[in-house]
């Protein structure tokens, strides 16, 4: 059976603690978005998997209840940061093995202002469920005094500038290029634009990373309605409709440990993994893509992902991104939304909000910020610990 996502919506993503509201408010006002996008009332949902990284058990519940107390159920789901895509693509399960004709898919975080930490749980590092890719960077790097997650794809970008002569300048192209996207988001943490130059004299986080390259704490929520052709077809949503054409995740196989580099450990071999199985079930290529929104959770993991998703050759992506070929007249467009860089990072809102960018972007309902004539679009979401999850939407 097909899925298609017929609705979306999210918050504006914003800075911890600059706005007065509870997960579930945020939760309320992306999923009600979802809804009237497409027309559809609650009450024909039949379940609703939920995604959040830093509250409670069941604050799925709590969040959903805010749109109507059906007695459906609620998944409570937590993938580190590929906890978005994993709800969605929980949505996807549910009605392509045929249990279900409308699900919501739903994601939200309320974070705290500050760098996180070596394990989302903010808990004991020893017993982090990350524990094993960090300890696979201090063998190789040592374990300096910056931030945990910023120091780990620091390092990888340290590797990846010693094994293929990358620049700085390349990537903080990465952070310009994102950052100029985001100017045209309203719903963007950011709306600032910055030089290469303005993103090299930016504070250091961890070298070669500055400020201006990572991704920051946010607050804001985002939903997906997943639903089957045929409940398109007997709800006339046949012009809206997106069709998820091939979703795949992949988590840490040997591959990310054995070479003991950074750049393994961070997700490039799952996420290598995940975009082969798409195009072979989808029968389309990295070559047919318009559009896509991925995972710069830092700089150096979009030029990572650049490789990983077949887009140029092993060591190509910083001059990928210098050439201009991943900004609008180039080849791709990606991250026209601005990326985790500069629209914002809720965790378990991520993959949901790389989802309605992208049907936004296949309707042409994306304003100034859309891409002419695309038709294909590819999100890919990653979790460290880990898990990857890449996902081909086609009009």
């Amino acid at each position: 059976m097909k899925s298609y996502i017929v609705g979306v919506g999210m918050t504006k993503f914003e800075k911890p603690e600059s706005r007065d509201w509870q997960y579930w408010d945020m939760a309320k006002e992306a999923g009600s978005a979802a809804l009237a996008d497409a027309g559809v009332d609650y009450g024909l949902v039949e379940q609703v998997p939920v995604g959040y990284c830093f509250q409670a058990s069941t604050a799925g519940q709590r969040a959903v209840y805010e749109l109507g107390l059906t007695g459906v159920p609620v998944y409570n789901v937590n993938n580190n940061c590929a906890t978005g895509s994993t709800a969605l693509m929980m949505a996807r399960q549910f009605v392509e093995g045929g249990l279900n004709d409308c699900v919501l898919a739903l994601g939200f975080e309320k974070m705290k202002r500050g760098a996180l930490g070596g394990g989302s749980d903010g808990g004991d590092f020893a017993t982090s469920p990350v524990a094993r890719h960090y300890g696979v960077m201090a063998a190789g790097h040592g374990f300096e005094m910056t931030p945990p997650t910023a120091q780990i794809f620091g390092n990888a970008a340290r590797e990846h500038m010693e094994r293929y002569g990358t620049t700085q300048a390349q990537l903080a192209a990465v952070g310009a290029k994102n950052h100029r996207h985001s100017a045209n988001n309203p719903n963007a943490q950011f709306q600032d634009v910055y030089t290469v130059e303005e993103i090299l004299a930016a504070k250091t986080i961890h070298r070669p990373l500055t400020k201006l390259q990572c991704s920051p704490t946010s607050d804001g929520a985002a939903a997906a309605l997943v639903v089957s052709e045929r409940f398109v077809e007997a709800h006339g949503l046949g012009e809206q409709a997106v069709e998820i054409a091939a979703q795949s995740m992949t988590t840490d196989t040997g591959e990310s440990f054995a070479s003991g580099s950074c750049i393994d450990v961070v997700g490039k071999p799952m996420t290598a993994a995940a975009a082969r199985q798409v195009y072979e079930r989808s029968g389309l290529g990295i070559e047919d893509v318009d559009v896509i929104e991925l995972h710069d959770c830092f700089s150096v993991n979009e030029l990572l992902t650049y490789e990983a998703l077949g887009m140029c050759e092993d060591g190509a992506s910083g001059k990928l991104v210098e050439s201009g070929a991943t900004t609008y007249g180039g080849r791709w467009v990606v991250n026209p939304s601005g990326g985790l860089i500069s629209k914002g990072h809720p965790l378990g809102a991520t993959g949901l909000a790389q989802a309605a960018e992208l049907v936004w972007q296949l309707r042409g309902e994306a304003g100034a910020r859309q891409v002419a004539g695309a038709r294909v679009g590819l999100a890919h979401n990653i979790g460290l610990g880990g898990a990857a999850v890449v996902t081909l939407l086609r009009r």
